[in-house]
């Protein structure tokens, strides 16, 4: 039997009914294990029972306004790269009841917030979207002002992370340095091998709970073979990127571009629906919405996802400040690539490339920001 310590720094080998007993052994310890199954004609992340719940033998395919699920050759239960939504809902929820009250005689009784959610442990995590929790970390765990209930479900999570042996035409991570392999800020790091011979997993622990599960399961120890192949499926999966967005200088770029007739042209596009915010793995803007019943003897008060290509999001007295489609697109490219820098001390997309999926009209944040920066340097070269 394997003790927790020696199993930190090594990595093991995981067959596929070895594999099969990670959830349970995470069940037992109190997690509820969300991860990747087929709903809906997509992989989405929802509450898992088993292993028999993954998407074993599906992909998809994603490109620009455009997804679609798709059988692979094998039974890979990883074999796609990420699905519509990140781990955002569940850690930052789309709607969240803050308190309820109820009228009580002459006055208000203020009812206790909700329970806090069971543990939760989650599988299935890639590079893109581990960063992207990173990113949420900072944002809503700041000292000065920390969200307590991303707090409360934060806490204690457990994270057992998949490096991509894949990737899809619309992934940039490598641009946003949030490619494979996974390098930190999980418990578990799986990477997954299908062959007509054989179906393992490489793994290794990231942290002292990461260590006692897998010193449970008790896996043997990965040759140099199975390691090097295990690093070489990642390492072609990162080669294979597609997408690329410069980010050198592009916080000043951006700035300088600020009236350029660019985004007009972008404008015409934009459906302004809001579809690349409400996708994307660390926007966190909110609005909050007061109810209450006919009778006035009851009243509940909500958060819930806001975007800021909603007019209502930017109305202060007197009315909305982003009153245009293309004010309102510029302030998110933006915001994502150019503020967020100032505010939060990073970038504010990690490359994950579900807003160039989910977008109706196909707009991609790459092409649009090359676009941008690149008239830019045209007119320093004119000048010359």
């Amino acid at each position: 039997m394997l003790s927790s310590q020696s199993v930190l720094g090594t990595q093991f080998c995981l067959d596929l009914p070895a594999f099969s007993q990670l959830i349970p052994a995470l069940q037992q310890r109190g997690y509820q294990v969300v991860g990747p199954c087929v709903r809906g004609n997509a992989i989405v992340y929802d509450t898992l029972d088993s292993a028999d719940s993954l998407p074993a033998g599906w992909t998809a395919e994603q490109e620009a306004g455009s997804y679609r699920l798709k059988r692979r050759a094998d039974g890979a239960l990883f074999g796609y790269t990420v699905s519509p939504q990140g781990w955002k809902r569940f850690l930052h929820p789309p709607e969240s009841l803050l308190f309820e009250a109820r009228r009580k005689e002459t006055a208000f009784e203020i009812l206790p917030p909700p329970p806090r959610p069971l543990k939760q442990a989650f599988l299935g995590v890639r590079s893109c979207d581990l960063a992207a929790i990173a990113i949420q970390d900072r944002v809503l765990l700041g000292e000065a002002h920390c969200d307590s209930r991303y707090q409360g479900r934060r806490s204690g999570v457990f994270i057992a992370a998949v490096n991509c042996t894949v990737s899809d035409p619309t992934c940039f991570c490598a641009s946003m340095h949030a490619a494979p392999p996974l390098e930190a800020g999980f418990d578990l790091a799986l990477t997954e091998l299908v062959s007509d011979e054989r179906h393992i997993f490489v793994v290794e622990a990231g942290s002292r709970i990461g260590a006692e599960l897998l010193a449970e399961l008790d896996p043997p120890e990965a040759d140099a073979a199975v390691r090097r192949e295990a690093a070489e499926s990642v390492r072609a999966a990162a080669d294979n990127l597609k997408r690329r967005l410069d980010c050198a200088g592009l916080r000043e770029k951006l700035n300088d571009r600020f009236d350029s007739p660019y985004w007009d042209d972008i404008a015409a596009r934009c459906l302004s629906c809001g579809n690349c915010t409400m996708v994307c793995p660390t926007c966190f803007c909110t609005t909050v919405e007061d109810t209450s019943d006919v009778g006035g003897s009851r009243a509940e008060r909500w958060r819930r996802w806001d975007s800021c290509f909603s007019q209502n999001f930017s109305y202060i007295h007197g009315g909305s400040v982003l009153l245009s489609t293309k004010s309102r697109y510029r302030q998110r490219l933006m915001h994502k690539l150019a503020a967020w820098i100032d505010q939060f001390g990073s970038s504010g997309c990690v490359g994950c490339g579900r807003c160039i999926t989910w977008c109706p009209a196909g707009i991609d944040l790459t092409r649009e920001a090359a676009a941008l920066t690149g008239e830019a340097a045209r007119e320093t070269r004119g000048s010359l």
